[in-house]
């Protein structure tokens, strides 16, 4: 009776923590959206101007909704997490550590999409979300022995081991098309949206 309280006290830190994390890397997302600069400001021009600016509400709207659902199924995860130890705590944070990258690759995708150097953004783009996939299988791989309820982890453990091979797939084929490569990171957040509705 004396560890239970202990056990779900660190794992209330450890959910915390990690939703602090989230939400500031979600934050962080936003700040790369600029406000045009329009020098004989009307409604078209603004309009022009804004409309210019398309690459970053798509990398906004990818990054945002792909880490968003990455902390629904995260959350998914720790709420049947029973003991919060070392080797769960460390892989959260490998994790953390990754997810806090995202706004730089959202970054460089905006900035390079509508140029000749838009396969090399967004096969950056597609290689950290890759690392992020490796992370996020290790930390269900450590989290389900760990788990009131396995099978649940068990199910996501196999909708979420399709990212990695699919992120390093789309790493590659941003080597003919940039939008090919968006294609198949976008693919796999609508995916991952879709299974959320079970959490």
């Amino acid at each position: 009776m004396s560890e239970r309280p202990s056990q779900e006290k660190e794992t209330g830190r450890l959910e915390a923590f990690s939703d602090g994390v989230f939400a500031i890397a979600i934050t962080l997302l936003a700040l790369e959206l600029k406000v045009p600069h329009v020098e004989q400001p009307s409604v078209e021009s603004l309009l022009r101007a804004l409309s210019t600016q398309w690459p970053g509400y798509f990398a906004f709207i990818t990054s945002f909704f792909t880490v968003l659902i990455m902390w629904v199924h995260h959350h998914r995860i720790l709420r049947t997490v029973h003991r919060a130890d070392a080797p769960l705590l460390f892989t959260n944070g490998l994790l953390l550590f990754l997810i806090t990258a995202v706004p730089f690759p959202t970054a460089v995708l905006a900035e390079y999409l509508r140029t000749p150097a838009a396969r090399a953004a967004s096969a950056f783009y597609a290689g950290v979300f890759f690392g992020i996939g490796i992370a996020f299988c290790i930390l269900l791989h450590v989290a389900i022995r760990r788990s009131l309820r396995p099978e649940s982890i068990e199910k996501l453990k196999r909708e979420y081991y399709l990212g990695p091979p699919l992120y390093l797939g789309a790493a590659f084929a941003a080597g003919f098309s940039a939008w090919l490569c968006l294609a198949i990171c976008t693919g796999l957040w609508i995916f991952w949206a879709a299974t959320a509705r079970e959490c």
